[in-house]
């Protein structure tokens, strides 16, 4: 292309040189003088602006990245607009956030040395980034330069040529540059792909259920198609009763005033709208960046959740004080105004086989409040899932997630919690105000259905240690229920410091107490009813038996942590596994697939700082292999597995980690900005076959915290489609590969908000 472009200046210049012989030699030593008053400046500008003309004349935006053969080589149309590669002024503004906007579309790998991270140093004035976002530089094509209609010499013609050539050097020594980039995509995408995992498009069910079949009850799929051109998307901001905190299926004021009766908060539970919503949430003004854990355990921005209800309501209780420009949290709840640690302590002192950390390591914290119980236990090696409702006392679970903590938003209300049976090992409630006792003890038995046969209840409510006739009556119904559950009270333990005292019962771990009681009360589950059937399905007053059979889940107790991480369970048997091969095969596979993808590719080559990372979704989790890959960083992972993908959550939940039922074709039960990485792997694929993908990918701007991270491994359309759509919410893209139809996507958010409002009906209260 270079020499084609020079051999029509050479040709204009040999047809005018043989007509006006005179007026070229003239111009020639005219120009000659010029040149050399002038080669400190001209030379190199001009140079350089016919040569990145000549080896680019199309500067094109072409979606992702597309290889002529397996040798890594990019096609033409493959590079990023102005053909070259990165150089050192790239890395200085993809270092301070600025990634110009015509390298987007590059292949962009970090050094080890220089991953810095896009928002480093913005915590103490993210209006600096913001501004800094707004004058992101641009390289404008240099297509449509001028040139001059005029004859040049021999001399001249000589002088550009050499120069030509010193370009050509230095373009050949870029282009092995931009070669190691491309080779080193190569290993990015493919890291781990002796374990033959990547290519997961097509995950085979076999004799694996599913939650929509388990459930059967799931809403009917949402038919729509999308188009990839860009012009397509168009973004406005959601006008909402809730503003900033806008949470779709949980603020469906339309469906919720509607309700026959909310005496079982039924106004709590999930009423999605029929049509997901596809615009963006505000944010809250005077919103910053988050402050890093562990430090963001005991304090938060107080304008990133610019609620102090709860300080005001629980202020004797040191949940939450307003601090100045901060939220502070002392590390005290009702029943441990002295500090969690002292309250996770007197738990382990009355009952030394719970084992914090080893024995119980997975366990549910039942109106969580700000999840200050589950934050602390990080300190003891235990995973908390901490879960409370959308209710009057605003903001507990979105103080826990901006905190750094687990949480998600739910309730005991009509439907089964979204998790499978037999799995938590411990469930605690710290006066959680749950009415256990009525109804035949409905509530209760829905702890028990997840509760591990074993397991603790740990109780610390007014009901263990008040005698006024009010919680007298409790205890006395609550000890009932709990004998007729077989539940056995294994011991009271007194908290003298606090002036409470915490009840912990076990969970029986054979059948034989139910098959010795005198009345069937509460009555045993048919045998038709599947404890692990869990989306939209309401509870059952009943309990299920306790499995016994050597192969069964839930027979025997998991390995100690850390031991039960790497281990395949002991009841997965030899049937075919998610990627093919056998399930203890596979489960083995998809650990090691997964160490080498996170080790070799996610935490060197993505331009992610990790140490800014805390909250992370794994938003297709099959094994929890991409969870597990990341346990010696101090981050957790949500991991989600679909209703329609293979249903498995309880191996999750076996080696140690803990996860949701979701449906991806409705918003998460979580607040706006929640997560700071969200990992989604061949998940989109799957979801634009029922769902609007555009409205998932407004779900996902939703839970992303700005300067939030996507990482999206998916065949190469769809990543074509998510690019396209993250460009068009201007988004950066930090990392975009693709190679015999697969692909490796990471784009970062930013604080780029819409300005047009598109009021949502069914939110507006």
């Amino acid at each position: 292309m270079a020499q084609g472009r020079y051999s029509q200046l050479d040709g204009r210049k040999s047809s005018a040189y043989c007509s006006t012989i005179p007026i070229v030699m003239f111009i020639a030593f005219c120009f000659v003088g010029i040149w050399t008053l002038m080669s400190s400046i001209v030379p190199v500008q001009n140079s350089d602006l016919i040569y990145q003309e000549a080896v680019n004349p199309m500067a094109t935006e072409n979606g992702y990245r597309q290889f002529k053969d397996s040798s890594g080589t990019f096609s033409e149309d493959s590079t990023n607009g102005d053909g070259n590669t990165r150089n050192d002024q790239d890395i200085v503004e993809m270092e301070s956030g600025n990634i110009p906007k015509n390298n987007q579309h590059k292949l962009v790998t970090i050094p080890d040395s220089e991953q810095t991270d896009s928002e480093e140093g913005l915590d103490e004035n993210e209006s600096d980034w913001v501004e800094g976002e707004k004058k992101l530089k641009t390289v404008q094509s240099q297509d449509g330069i001028k040139q001059e209609d005029k004859v040049l010499s021999e001399t001249v013609g000589e002088m550009i040529d050499k120069n030509h050539d010193k370009h050509l050097e230095k373009n050949a020594s870029e282009n092995s540059i931009e070669m190691e980039e491309k080779d080193r995509g190569s290993e990015l995408l493919h890291a781990g792909s002796r374990s033959e995992l990547l290519n997961d498009t097509a995950p085979q069910n076999g004799v694996w259920s599913t939650q929509a079949i388990e459930a059967k009850n799931e809403k009917e799929s949402q038919q729509s198609s999308i188009t990839t051109d860009l012009s397509g998307y168009v973004w406005k901001l959601c006008n909402a009763t809730t503003g900033p905190d806008y949470i779709p299926c949980l603020d469906n004021w339309q469906a919720i005033r509607k309700l026959p009766s909310t005496s079982h908060y039924e106004h709590r539970e999930r009423h999605c709208p029929d049509e997901a919503p596809t615009c963006l949430v505000p944010l809250p003004e005077g919103y910053r960046r988050p402050i890093k854990w562990p430090e963001s355990r005991d304090q938060i921005w107080y304008r990133n959740v610019p609620h102090k209800e709860l300080a005001d309501f629980k202020r004797g209780q040191n949940w939450v004080k307003v601090t100045g420009e901060y939220l502070t949290f002392p590390g005290g709840g009702t029943q441990f105004k002295h500090g969690a640690l002292h309250y996770i302590d007197l738990i382990q002192k009355s009952l030394p086989a719970i084992a914090w950390g080893k024995r119980s390591h997975v366990i549910l914290d039942v109106g969580c409040g700000v999840a200050s119980f589950g934050g602390y236990l990080f300190k003891r090696d235990v995973l908390a899932m901490s879960f409370a409702p959308k209710d009057e006392h605003k903001a507990q679970v979105q103080l826990a997630l901006e905190r750094g903590i687990p949480a998600i938003l739910s309730v005991m209300g009509t439907k089964r919690l979204p998790f499978p049976s037999v799995v938590f090992d411990l469930v605690h409630c710290s006066r959680c105000r749950v009415p256990w006792h009525i109804e035949g003890g409905k509530l209760l038995l829905e702890l028990n259905r997840v509760l591990r046969p074993g397991g603790y209840f740990v109780w610390s409510a007014t009901p263990v240690y008040q005698k006024n006739p009010e919680d007298s009556g409790i205890w006395k119904a609550m000890s009932k229920l709990s004998k007729s559950m077989c539940w056995d009270l294994v011991v009271i333990g007194k908290d003298k410091l606090n002036g409470v005292s915490v009840a912990i019962y076990r969970k029986p771990t054979s059948n034989e107490c139910y098959d010795k009681r005198l009345q069937n009360e509460p009555p045993l589950c048919k045998e038709s009813d599947d404890p692990d059937a869990a989306w939209n399905v309401a509870m059952q007053a009943c309990m299920h038996k306790v499995p016994v059979n050597a192969s069964e889940r839930g027979s025997r107790w998991p390995e100690q942590w850390p031991r039960r991480l790497e281990k395949p369970p002991y009841w997965l048997h030899s049937q075919v596994g998610v990627h093919g091969k056998g399930t203890p095969e596979d489960f083995t596979a998809d650990y090691n697939h997964w160490k080498t993808v996170v080790s070799q590719s996610y935490l060197k080559g993505m331009g992610i700082n990790w140490s800014s990372v805390r909250n992370v979704m794994d938003m297709r989790a099959v094994y929890g292999g991409f969870a597990a890959a990341l346990k010696d960083l101090e981050v957790w992972v949500m991991n989600v597995v679909p209703i329609d993908s293979p249903d498995t959550l309880p191996i999750i939940y076996e080696r140690g980690l803990f996860g949701i039922y979701h449906d991806w074709c409705e918003s998460f039960n979580t607040y706006p900005r929640s997560y700071d990485l969200l990992h989604a792997d061949h998940l989109f694929s799957s979801l634009k076959k029922r769902c609007n993908l555009t409205a998932v990918i407004a779900e996902v701007d939703r839970i992303l915290r700005p300067v939030g991270k996507v990482i999206v491994r998916d065949n190469d359309e769809t990543i074509g489609e998510v690019e396209n759509m993250a460009k068009s919410l201007q988004w950066e893209i930090l990392f975009s590969y693709s190679k015999d139809n697969e692909g490796l996507l990471c784009v970062q958010k930013t604080w780029w908000r819409p300005t047009e409002m598109d009021t949502i009906m069914s939110a507006v209260a």
